[in-house]
């Protein structure tokens, strides 16, 4: 019993250092979530609860929906408030919508964000929504017609007419809900399940909780979210809810839509948007005061109204716009209210806001517009004024929260240094310094690694995105299959620069490489000829334990806090069991590219200092390092960007069609600081351990937990 004690002590006293700075991250992490949940419940004026809502479908598919509510202090059974229920868009969840949904609690009102089909912690697949089986040519939110040829089958996977058909909707028309039995071939005809993708069913839900004021409610969307608040507004279309046996006409007072699509509509017998006619053939489903905010740098070309260039005065001459402010083409205009009555419903406005698609959720000026149009439109004042904002300050307190739980499993990474049994994992960088790189010859390996990523990256991510035959049933991330093919063939790509090479020095005898030289294996005679499988398992168990404590800080944040770690975009969150099993799904060939990603370019293209001490010495090599790591993809996004404020429009539509524009494009913004992490983690991990396993594994798992933790999802099990 001493023995084990002593050891345990000896233990903790080697491992001092990393020990305590574990500890001091923590903390840093949990004040930094501690102050965040101060300033999302506004310091105790705003009641904060988050769980699931147990749902159904429309052919009575049972489902539970992710969800977080935000009540004002005071807003009880005796004070109700007006509600607004707040949609996110593809690939988010309920959290991309808490800017919105905090101010609108901060000034008074009511706010609920879900995760949608597929989202979040919802339980129902994403193609649960539905999909459509054709392609429109001439006839859109209407009737199709198969005699003039406006309706036909669409090509490409399922996935792909799921993703690229959000924008025609049905509202209820059943036959464009169609599927193919895979076997026979037969149509099969059934309705969409539900369009707003839990929408409306949260909407009825909200309207019902004795806190609200049903016939004062609004709803709000952003990019996908904006279809299925089209939807949730045309299905409440004078919809009538008998609550404590009296009778409430539900539908939304408002509909604004973040970075919408508007399409062409009529107007009814008192002047609102409506749409043409149900299968009864009447114009009973209008909108009243529908607003859409756009972004003039929207890299997603239907949100620009398929404008080639950014978004400007020009595009609000054409008829679409005219149509939806119902004016004449010379009067259509930005940033003006038409047809201004909001008691009848009769408002319209479309803003203009300096931004991009997905900066979009978290625009003050959009915010504080919606805020004001909101208050119109049920005719009550916002407690505050409409400007008064403290979202971001929530979002920057989460960021830095996460940046300190991050370093804080590098740091439960280095704990074991002092372990005998461990020691091979942190060896230090091989003292081999005829084999590092300098001047030309490393900037050419950096300019080959940056030029391969950067001309393969909108086409393979795009590609696996939507038209690679993957099983989906097996791989049912969509954002993850991007990734997945252009992994998959860097992977092959790097397999030829090293292995051709290696073969042909070993034919001729001149073979100079041995597996050091790769960050492969341990520098000694036993283990430097053949991949060390020791040194990887070895190296896993110190990365597994980094993770798990990563992990273990996000459920915390979670049930405590009702928090994830994040920035604007979805991060870091807890597992369900379907999003678990992606996880390993995936994560083995995240693994491999990240192997021979860091084989490459840490030990491969290995710079001069790199095992010299000090922060000094470690930004003098971090910059190489993270260069080739996000180089690349910082030339797509000058590609992508300087034409774009240049006023010619995204690099990506001019140069390759807007095909292979939208998602991949706009996640450029979240996607390079991403990387950047991950080299600074990998270069220190390199430093201090010498091969390439820790760094690796690390951001490996990082990666495949952010693709597979709460964005968009097929199937669910």
């Amino acid at each position: 019993m001493k023995s084990f004690f002593s050891k345990v002590l000896e233990f903790i006293k080697g491992a001092r250092k990393a020990l305590i700075a574990v500890a001091g991250l923590l903390a840093a992490t949990l004040l930094c979530l501690g102050l965040a949940d101060g300033v999302q419940k506004d310091w105790g004026n705003i009641a904060v609860t988050s769980g699931q809502i147990e749902a159904t479908t429309v052919d009575e598919t049972k489902y539970s929906m992710g969800y977080k509510l935000y009540v004002p202090k005071g807003v009880d059974e005796n004070h109700p408030a007006p509600a607004v229920l707040c949609l996110h868009g593809y690939q988010n969840d309920h959290e991309t919508s808490a800017a919105y949904a905090l101010e609108f609690a901060r000034h008074g009102y009511v706010a609920l964000a879900i995760d949608e089909f597929g989202h979040g912690s919802t339980s129902i697949g994403m193609m649960e929504r539905g999909f459509t089986n054709h392609k429109v040519a001439k006839v859109c939110y209407g009737w199709d017609s198969q005699e003039d040829k406006t309706y036909s089958f669409s090509s490409g996977p399922d996935r792909y007419k799921l993703m690229m058909n959000f924008s025609c909707l049905d509202f209820f028309i059943n036959k464009y809900s169609h599927s193919v039995d895979k076997e026979t071939g037969a149509v099969q005809q059934e309705r969409i399940k539900d369009s707003s993708m839990g929408g409306t069913f949260a909407y009825h839900w909200l309207a019902t909780q004795k806190y609200v004021i049903p016939t004062k409610m609004a709803v709000t969307g952003h990019s996908m979210g904006t279809w299925a608040a089209w939807s949730v507004s045309a299905a409440c279309s004078n919809a009538v809810l008998e609550i404590n046996g009296v009778p409430h006409d539900i539908s939304p007072r408002a509909t604004i839509l973040q970075a919408g699509e508007i399409f062409k509509t009529q107007t009814d017998a008192m002047g609102r948007m409506a749409y043409d006619s149900d299968e009864d053939g009447l114009l009973d489903i209008h909108w009243n005061n529908p607003l859409i905010l756009s972004a003039k740098y929207d890299e997603f070309n239907y949100f620009r109204d398929y404008a080639k260039t950014p978004i400007n005065d020009e595009v609000m001459h054409g008829e679409t716009n005219a149509n939806f402010l119902g004016v004449s083409t010379g009067e259509a205009a930005f940033n003006k209210t038409f047809h201004e009555d909001f008691a009848a419903g009769t408002s319209r406005r479309r803003n203009l806001y300096v931004t991009n698609h997905r900066l979009l959720t978290h625009h003050s000026g959009a915010i504080a517009d919606t805020l004001d149009w909101v208050s119109a439109s049920v005719a009550t004042p916002l407690s505050i004024e409409a400007k008064n904002h403290t979202f971001m300050a929530k979002e920057w307190l989460v960021f830095f929260g996460m940046l300190c739980s991050i370093a804080s499993a590098v740091a439960m990474a280095m704990v074991f240094k002092n372990v005998k049994w461990f020691a091979p994992v942190y060896a230090g960088v091989p003292n081999r310094p005829e084999k590092e790189k300098k001047g030309w010859k490393w900037w050419k390996a950096a300019l080959i690694t940056m030029g391969i990523s950067a001309v393969t990256y909108p086409f393979l991510t795009q590609l696996g995105h939507g038209l690679f035959p993957f099983p989906e049933h097996v791989f049912s991330m969509t954002i993850g299959d991007g990734f997945l093919v252009w992994y998959l063939f860097l992977i092959v790509v790097m397999l030829c620069f090293t292995l051709i090479p290696w073969f042909r020095k070993k034919k001729k005898g001149t073979l100079d490489t041995d597996f050091v030289d790769l960050g492969m294996a341990r520098d000694d005679e036993e283990h430097k000829h053949k991949f060390d499988w020791g040194l990887l398992g070895k190296s896993a168990i110190v990365v597994v334990a980094g993770a798990l404590w990563m992990y273990l800080q996000v459920l915390f944040t979670q049930g405590v806090f009702q928090l994830d770690l994040r920035f604007i975009w979805p991060f870091f969150r807890g597992f369900n069991l379907s999003r678990f099993l992606m996880f390993l799904v995936y994560l083995p060939i995240f693994l491999i590219f990240f192997i021979l990603n860091n084989s490459k370019i840490f030990a491969g293209n290995r710079v001069p200092g790199t095992n010299e001490k000090g922060i000094v010495a470690f930004f003098k090599v971090w910059w190489k390092y993270a260069l080739c790591m996000v180089g690349g993809i910082l030339i797509v996004i000058l590609i992508e960007y300087i034409p774009f404020f240049a006023q010619l429009g995204p690099g990506a539509d001019l140069l390759f069609s807007t095909t292979f524009g939208g998602p991949f494009m706009s996640l450029l913004i979240v996607f390079a600081p991403q990387v950047l992490v991950f080299s600074f983690i990998c270069t220190y991990c390199y430093r201090k351990t010498g091969n390439v396993f820790v760094g690796a594994m690390l951001v490996a798992i990082l990666a495949c937990w952010i693709v597979t933790g709460g964005s968009a999802i097929l199937y669910t099990f």
